[in-house]
């Protein structure tokens, strides 16, 4: 009697621990899926967000643990998204220095005690000027008196100032607040002291946000939830209660099923602690 008793509560369990392990395997796990998402993105795509524009950089796979600890690597989608931005960029020239303009080279020079311009003297390639002159030595020679060029003509040597020989130097002036194309863009002339003169211009930046797996992106004043539904598609939503509410409906799955999971083996474990109770000899 007491064998078919132990047989009869060791089948309850049986069934109520084949009800749980079937309820286990075979719920499935909801997930987080927007249906009507403010942006359904891939790689490339360009979208704006009050009137801003930005663009999904790239959409890519990251492998993340395991490595040489023994642990199994997982992988998790993460998305790039770019802005093109107006930064004002700057640029200073000290009194005396050389800068190229035009693909020529160019002395700053800046005179006075309390200066709002400086200007710009030519350098000028004399080696290439009197190499250019058939008639004149490739040098120019020192005298007491000065710097000369000797010029060879008809036979005769003549010596000429190199003041005179030389082509006067280009020189332009810039105040504050004058433009002028430098390096390809239109600059400005922003402060002029004793030292330097300080010109600007408008550049852009690039500025670059990672994006992960339930990510909340602030674009502008707008707050948007990311989802990567697969591997090369990011999604972005704007309903932050409905984000909310499908992550408690998680929670309670995950809790529903870790219930089942330990209704599962306290069922097994009772089982087994039955049928063990069966071969313990009676005293009667």
């Amino acid at each position: 009697m007491q064998r078919r008793a132990v047989a009869v509560y060791a089948a309850l369990f049986l069934l109520v621990a084949g009800v749980a392990g079937v309820l286990t395997v075979t719920a499935e796990s909801p997930e987080v899926a927007f249906e009507n998402p403010d942006y359904e993105l891939s790689s490339g795509d360009t979208f704006q967000v009050n009137g801003a524009e930005y663009v999904v950089a790239e959409i890519s796979e990251v492998e993340e643990g395991g490595g040489g600890h023994g642990g199994s690597a997982t992988t998790s989608v993460v998305a790039t998204i770019e802005r093109e931005v107006a930064v004002e960029e700057s640029e200073t020239w000290a009194n005396g220095s050389t800068v190229t303009v035009a693909g020529d080279e160019w002395r700053v020079e800046i005179t006075g005690d309390d200066p709002s311009a400086f200007t710009l003297v030519e350098l000028l390639d004399r080696q290439a000027i009197l190499e250019a002159d058939d008639s004149a030595d490739n040098e120019t020679v020192q005298r007491d008196d000065g710097e000369y060029v000797v010029v060879t003509e008809n036979g005769e040597s003549t010596l000429v100032p190199a003041d005179e020989y030389f082509p006067a130097p280009e020189e332009r002036s810039y105040a504050t607040g004058d433009s002028f194309e430098y390096s390809g863009q239109s600059v400005t002339v922003d402060q002029v002291t004793t030292e330097q003169a300080v010109i600007v211009w408008e550049g852009t930046q690039t500025n670059s946000i990672e994006v992960e797996q339930g990510a909340t992106v602030t674009l502008g004043e707008t707050n948007l939830i990311a989802n990567f539904p697969d591997a090369s598609t990011l999604t972005m939503s704007s309903d932050m209660e409905g984000y909310e509410a499908q992550l408690a409906e998680i929670d309670q799955f995950e809790q529903y099923n870790s219930g089942l999971t330990r209704v599962l083996f306290m069922s097994l474990i009772s089982v087994v602690l039955l049928l063990s109770a069966t071969f313990i000899p009676s005293r009667y």
